[in-house]
C-alpha cells in the first residue's frame, strides 16, 4: 500500500531501538527522510547504518537528552521544515508511590511528559505557520487502566493522553493533526530483558521468559512492527481525518479491567 509519504521528513525520538527504530524502518520504507534522536550516540550510529543499508533515504542523527532544558528549541532550529514528529522517548520506572521517590518521579516526567509537551510546542509553532504537519505521541495503556504498581507510568501516560486529546481536538484549525498511540506490552529488547531476568530469578532459567507472556492477549506481547505499522498509517494522508484521538494497541487488555 502506498501511504503517500514519499519525500516527507520525520523526526523520531527514542529512535535507536525498539518501537522507535521500527517506526523509523517503516517510514524509511515509505520514502521519508529521517531525523533520529536518542541519548546514546553509538546506538544512533548503528541505527543510522542499518537504515541506510536497507533504504535509500537521508538519515540524520542527534544524540541528546530531551529532559534537558533548551533541547526542543535546539531541535526545532535544526529542523525548521518538519512534516512528521513522533514523540517516543521515555523511561518510566515501575513501582508503587512508596517505592518511586521524588527524584525518579520527576525524572520520568521531565523526559516523557515535559519532553513531549515541549517538542510539541516548538514544532507545532512551525507547522502552524505552514498549515500542515502531523504529531504522533507514543504513550502507553497504563494511562487508561491505572495500576498502583506502575503509578509513575499511569500518571505520565494519563497526562499525555489528556494533552494529546486537547491539542488534537483543536489542531485542525491550524492544518495539523495530533494523535496518540497506546501500546500494551511490546516485545522490545527492554521488555524481553526484564522477562529473562525475572525468569532466571523465579525459575532458575532465563530461557523460560516466554512463560510470562501466557497471560497476555493471544499469549504473547505485541511485535514492534505492529505498533510501527499503525504509526506509519496515522502519519499518512490515508488518515487525514484522524486527530485528537488515542489508538490503543494492547490486544484488548484495558477492557479486561486489569493490565495483569
Amino acid at each position: 500500500m502506498d501511504l503517500k509519504l514519499q519525500g516527507r521528513s520525520a523526526l523520531i525520538t527514542g529512535a535507536s531501538r525498539g518501537i522507535g527504530f521500527s517506526i523509523a524502518q517503516f517510514l524509511a520504507a515509505e520514502g521519508c527522510s529521517l531525523i533520529l534522536i536518542s541519548r546514546t550516540g553509538k546506538d544512533l550510529e548503528a541505527a543510522r547504518q542499518r537504515l541506510r543499508a536497507q533504504h535509500d533515504v537521508p538519515v540524520i542523527t542527534y544524540a541528546m537528552d530531551l529532559a534537558e532544558r533548551g533541547r526542543p528549541q535546539e531541535l526545532a532550529a535544526k529542523c525548521p521544515d518538519l512534516d512528521i514528529l513522533v514523540n517516543n522517548a521515555g523511561s518510566t520506572p515501575r513501582g508503587t508511590l512508596l517505592e518511586v521517590d521524588e527524584d525518579r518521579f520527576r525524572a520520568a516526567f521531565d523526559l516523557k511528559v515535559f519532553g513531549y509537551i515541549n517538542l510539541c510546542r516548538e514544532f507545532y509553532r512551525q507547522m502552524k505557520m505552514r498549515r500542515k504537519g502531523v504529531i504522533i505521541n507514543i504513550l502507553g495503556n497504563g494511562g487508561e487502566a491505572p495500576d498502583a504498581g506502575y503509578i509513575a507510568g499511569a500518571a505520565c501516560n494519563a497526562s499525555l493522553m489528556a494533552f494529546t486529546r486537547a491539542l488534537g481536538g483543536q489542531s485542525d484549525k491550524d492544518g495539523i493533526r495530533v494523535v496518540g498511540v497506546n501500546p500494551g506490552p511490546v516485545a522490545t529488547e527492554r521488555l524481553v530483558g526484564l522477562m529473562r531476568t525475572e525468569a532466571g530469578r523465579k525459575f532458575g532459567d532465563e530461557l523460560r521468559w516466554q512463560e510470562f507472556a501466557r497471560g497476555f492477549p493471544f499469549g504473547r506481547a505485541a511485535a514492534v512492527e505492529e505498533i510501527a505499522a499503525t504509526v506509519a498509517l496515522l502519519a499518512s494522508e490515508l488518515s487525514s481525518y484522524t486527530t485528537g484521538t488515542i489508538v490503543t494497541i494492547d490486544g484488548g487488555m484495558v477492557n479486561r479491567g486489569s493490565l495483569i
